[in-house]
């Protein structure tokens, strides 16, 4: 339940905060060496837009966070609640369901290619 609260704490910090406003949560690190977009780049932003319910918008923000990041977030954190809820027999608890290397291998390799693509001329659309 703690864990909960603290992402829901984060959650609503970017709802009432706007990170689209620039400065609002400092700077990209790697924006401010390279120039380029990393593959975080609009994730608060894509939070942000998601918690006032728009969906397109937090796509547009980015596409990673929102299609692939967020849900195995939402599903590896809950089955690592229930695992531990209170009254499970200690012998049923496991922990958090850790990928095979090939699907963490395919997990890397996807948002390498986004990290590259969206820093393209044909790919500037996945840009923030």
């Amino acid at each position: 339940l703690l864990s909960g609260a603290a992402v829901l704490a984060a959650v609503a910090v970017l709802h009432v905060r706007d990170p689209h406003a620039s400065g609002s949560y400092g700077f990209c690190p790697w924006l401010a060496l390279t120039g380029t977009y990393c593959p975080a780049c609009g994730g608060l932003r894509a939070v942000h837009d998601l918690s006032h319910g728009d969906v397109g918008a937090a796509l547009s923000s980015n596409l990673l966070v929102v299609a692939l990041v967020l849900p195995a977030l939402v599903v590896g954190w809950m089955v690592w609640t229930r695992s531990r809820w209170p009254g499970r027999p200690v012998g049923s608890r496991v922990g958090l369901p850790f990928p095979g290397q090939q699907t963490a291998w395919a997990a890397a390799a996807v948002v390498l290619a986004f990290w590259v693509v969206r820093n393209l001329p044909f790919g500037s659309w996945l840009a923030p």
